[in-house]
């Protein structure tokens, strides 16, 4: 059948639909969904057929000008031959900067790679590390360096991290050819797994660095100073790119991961930006205004006018009395939350003036309404 009748579109397809074409197909009729399915399967081998050909530019040319002509007498790489009855040895170049038409729908049907086929330079990349550190408040305010004392793998300096023997570069594995990689054939797919000679790292050593035995790295203490920003929040996460394990052979290494926790603080909480403060006042001072004095995050003392008839948790503001902003000047507000004090240990003179000054209905202008409204809701009952 003509190939572009395989993939159902006209001869005027851009490459985009020729793809779009392609997959819709193969996802319908692949081996996998229509188990059993001989036609299913020989459908299947036509639409990569025709898809390895249309999708190359030069292949495309020719098959427009010859047909199917164009490849007659001819292994067309390993792909279909009409006159050889049928698939030979079907490749779908699975190597490095290579592109088949199964590949390409690959991670369509398994969410992924073909297994074994990372990047042998991913595979040999270091572990990633993490480290909880746990500050004050006040550490976040101000910010802080601190050092972490980490035991974990390093580049091995004898080798330079190569694992040979006084650094020497180690050779190009021959089963592999340094790709880390072996091919071999299953159905009519050519798979990949990774290569035993080299453990995938596509190299040889002949003579192994003492130090590390062929590692390139070797498990120690390292110290790594971290520079905590002021104005951190709490449970933020600082990544440190190439801090984590160093990598095998000269793999990259992998990243630390700093966690960073605020202590709680017994005077102040914080809310964002915003530092609050629980202040007790004298029923005295509520009632008739007057100052107090606060303490502040940055360890100093603030004053706060209390207004005359201050209720107990009423917020007074402090501006630019709170927490640092990150990455900036510009500090956020302090809440003072005032507790008003009810008075203890009373002498019998002081309770006879508290009993003459509640006789007075109108110092307390919130009990009044209150009551008021009590009893117009039981009158209504």
């Amino acid at each position: 059948m003509d190939y572009y009748q395989t993939l159902g579109i006209s001869k005027s397809a851009t490459d985009d639909e020729i793809k779009k074409a392609y997959r819709k197909m193969a996802m319908q009729y692949h081996p996998d969904r229509n188990k059993g399915n001989k036609e299913a399967e020989e459908k299947f081998k036509a639409i990569n057929e025709a898809y390895e050909t249309l999708k190359d530019p030069q292949k495309k040319a020719a098959y427009d000008r010859y047909g199917h002509d164009a490849y007659n007498n001819a292994s067309n790489g390993g792909g279909f031959n009409p006159n050889a009855g049928g698939f030979q040895d079907f490749s779908f170049n699975f190597g490095r900067g290579g592109s088949s038409a199964f590949s390409d729908i690959f991670e369509d049907f398994f969410g992924g790679t073909m297994g074994g086929m990372g990047s042998t330079h991913e595979e040999m990349r270091g572990s990633d590390l993490r480290y909880d550190a746990s500050i004050t408040l006040e550490e976040a305010f101000q910010g802080k360096d601190i050092e972490l004392k980490l035991r974990t793998y390093v580049k091995c300096e004898d080798c330079k991290g190569t694992g040979s023997e006084g650094g020497a570069k180690p050779k190009t594995c021959p089963s592999c050819n340094g790709t880390g990689k072996m091919r071999f054939s299953q159905g009519f797919f050519m798979v990949e797994r990774t290569c035993n000679a080299c453990n995938g790292t596509g190299h040889i050593i002949e003579n192994s660095c003492k130090k590390c035995r062929g590692a390139g790295r070797v498990n120690q203490s390292k110290t790594i100073k971290v520079s905590i920003p002021a104005g951190i929040n709490d449970n933020t996460k600082i990544r440190l790119s190439g801090e984590g394990e160093a990598g095998i052979r000269g793999g990259r290494s992998g990243d630390l991961y700093v966690f960073v926790s605020i202590k709680p603080h017994k005077l102040f909480t914080r809310d964002g930006n915003s530092i609050h403060c629980e202040v007790p006042i004298s029923i005295v001072t509520a009632t008739l205004g007057g100052e107090v004095e606060v303490p502040t995050i940055d360890g100093k003392k603030a004053v706060v006018k209390i207004p005359a008839g201050t209720q107990s948790g009423q917020i007074l503001k402090l501006r630019g009395k709170g927490m640092t902003i990150v990455r900036s000047s510009i500090r956020g507000d302090m809440m003072v939350h005032a507790i008003v004090e009810t008075p203890v240990n009373l002498t019998e003179h002081q309770k006879e003036l508290l009993r003459e000054f509640d006789k007075d209905k109108k110092t307390h202008p919130k009990s009044d309404g209150f009551f008021a409204k009590v009893k117009e809701f039981w009158h209504e009952l």
